[in-house]
């Protein structure tokens, strides 16, 4: 059976998405909540397809995405990848008619897992072969299609996101959350000033750049005025912008993704760098940090 047939089975049970219980076991069934917002990870197949669903509508229907025609004839975000990934979803319990509905969505694949199966979904776009042979020792952890319903965008469903991200990235001892950080738009020279601010810090260390074949040109802002971090973090996605607070490296050189229509910086967080009064301010506790015999060195100033 290929990976589109597998995907688009919609008998009861997890088929297409047989290990879901016995990820979930792992981990309480609640990791984050707020009120009637629940964050959890996907158990049943049923709710991996409602996560489906949200993505079909915010990145096909409301962002202009190419959808395959299987995926426009069932209305649903159909990867793959899904079959092998966790999907760490927000739940609304409160709503009419008393049926919960999925209104946030994240997609994890640990470093361990890619290896298993279909590596990474950012190599796609970007080489990252240098960077893990630089960093033998950090566990990285890919974050992907996120994303939050049109009725319940603001803080509360991304702060429950992250929230529950930090819980899986603990439990599983994790210690960098890599992506794909997404501008509007297929025109990186529409975002040069942009992508040259957010390039500009983190640890070189930690940069990777495209594949050949989906590189865009290197941004040239030499015309453009100074950026005002301000104005910059007001124009910044949501996702985006909590990345650059938390102390992310982004790439220098971005990536065009045609079929989302959309220009990629890939995304480097190591998590013993978040800053303190940002874990306070989403109720977490620092990490244990390791043995310094199996921790890479980073510049004092990272962030």
């Amino acid at each position: 059976m290929t990976f589109a047939a597998r995907a688009v089975a919609t008998s009861a049970g997890n088929v297409g998405f047989p290990n879901l219980a016995r990820k979930c076991e792992e981990l309480p069934v609640v990791l984050a909540d707020s009120g009637d917002l629940e964050a959890r990870l996907a158990a049943r197949g049923r709710e991996v397809r409602a996560a489906q669903r949200l993505r079909y509508r915010i990145f096909f229907e409301a962002g202009g995405a190419a959808a395959n025609p299987i995926g426009r004839l069932v209305r649903r975000d159909l990867c793959p990848f899904d079959s092998v990934c966790d999907h760490l979803i927000v739940v609304d319990k409160g709503l009419a008619g008393g049926c919960p509905e999925v209104v946030g969505a994240y997609r994890l694949l640990r470093q361990e897992v890619a290896e298993r199966h279909f590596g990474f979904y950012s190599a796609r776009e970007f080489d990252l072969a240098p960077l893990i042979m630089r960093c033998p020792e950090l566990r990285f952890l890919e974050a992907g299609r996120a994303c939050v319903a049109e009725s319940h965008r603001g803080r509360r469903v991304l702060d429950l996101l992250w929230r529950g991200l930090w819980r899986y990235a603990r439990h599983h001892r994790l210690d960098a959350l890599i992506g794909c950080a997404s501008l509007p738009g297929a025109d990186p020279a529409r975002h040069s000033a942009t992508i040259r601010a957010l390039a500009s810090g983190g640890d070189p260390a930690l940069r990777v750049l495209p594949v050949r074949e989906g590189a865009a040109a290197a941004p040239d802002a030499s015309c453009a005025p100074p950026t005002d971090p301000r104005a910059l973090l007001r124009a910044l996605p949501p996702l985006v912008k909590g990345y650059l607070r938390l102390g992310a490296t982004f790439s220098p050189i971005p990536a065009v993704d045609s079929a989302f229509g959309s220009t990629d910086l890939f995304v480097v967080m190591p998590l013993s760098k978040i800053e303190p009064r940002y874990l306070k301010h989403f109720g977490l506790d620092a990490p244990q940090r390791r043995p310094a015999s199996r921790m890479v060195s980073f510049p004092a100033d990272f962030g």
